[in-house]
């Protein structure tokens, strides 16, 4: 039987409702695409293409790989709008997602850690977003995780005026909708069609894909800490889990990930794919990422001495 967390549990009265509410609204409106007239092909194609591109290159190289583990460099304007992409999927600051996934690195599966499925499968998938606990919200707590991400002006101002996230979602949702509406407009030849699409464009693009991308970001917290084969033996639960894999592009190899959390690949046999680390290695043929950090048994080959 697993010990209470800490910092984890409270009361059942300190519910967050900052993130419950969005949280439980986007999940609603999401439900709208089971209605027949907000159906269409292209925004099922949207959503599915949309879910790849604002997780792989917001959360999966952004918010984890660049900012929270500081596997890769980018100049600072592609680092903005990488942070900007995260920011679409409503996953919160990136100080705040910094200081949390650095919490559970360093106190994985243990009393301190934010969502460990010791807990239960339901807490750590997304119950720990639920519970109001002051000390994560504090500015000791940034300091002692998060100190080199506050240090960037747009990460300070993002944090000081969290709604501008909302703003930002919103905003982005606006965009998908008017896409819909003008395309809509062209190929249907009137504006019923183009509300009609513009209408399905939101719904699946943004309500339906913001949601995919939680459930696929949750699994990693969830699943892989319960099923899948251990290559290491790590002084936590960590597991690699090949379905979380396929779907969060690579995020789901974890044992591998726990084992060298500073590496920006988590691909350590050949058929381990992970693509999150192929978009790292595009940007750097182009240019785009430097110091990106190899699997810690490449660096131990490059450190050996040649033998003449």
């Amino acid at each position: 039987m697993s010990e209470p967390l800490i910092v984890g549990r409270l009361p059942g009265r300190a519910l967050h409702w900052e993130y419950l509410v969005p949280i439980a609204t986007v999940h609603a409106l999401a439900c709208l695409a089971f209605l027949p007239p907000l159906f269409s092909w292209s925004g099922l194609v949207l959503a599915l293409v949309a879910t790849n591109v604002f997780g792989t290159l917001g959360i999966n190289l952004c918010y984890h790989r660049l900012l929270a583990h500081r596997s890769l460099t980018v100049p600072r304007w592609l680092e903005r709008g990488l942070t900007t992409i995260a920011i679409c999927s409503l996953e919160d600051t990136p100080s705040r997602w910094v200081a949390n996934h650095r919490l559970h690195h360093r106190h994985s599966d243990r009393q301190a850690d934010p969502h460990s499925p010791r807990d239960g499968i339901a807490w750590s998938h997304a119950g720990w977003l639920f519970r109001r606990v002051p000390d994560r919200r504090s500015f000791s707590f940034f300091e002692r995780y998060a100190r080199d991400i506050l240090t960037d002006e747009y990460y300070r101002f993002l944090e000081r005026h969290p709604t501008a996230v909302l703003w930002i979602y919103l905003t982005h949702a606006t965009v998908f909708a008017l896409a819909g509406l003008l395309v809509g407009r062209v190929a249907g030849g009137d504006w019923q069609q183009g509300l009609r699409l513009g209408a399905s464009w939101l719904v699946w693009g943004v309500f339906v894909r913001t949601v995919l991308v939680w459930h696929i970001t949750w699994s990693v917290n969830s699943l892989t800490h319960l099923f899948g084969y251990r290559t290491y033996a790590t002084d936590e639960d960590s597991r690699n889990n090949w379905l979380v894999a396929l779907l969060a592009m690579g995020e789901g190899w974890h044992n591998n990930h726990h084992h060298d959390p500073a590496s920006a690949s988590v691909q350590h046999r050949w058929w381990e794919f992970d693509v999150t680390y192929y978009v790292i290695l595009s940007l750097e043929r182009l240019g785009l990422a430097t110091d990106v950090i190899r699997p810690r048994h490449e660096r131990r080959a490059a450190a050996r001495p040649s033998r003449v």
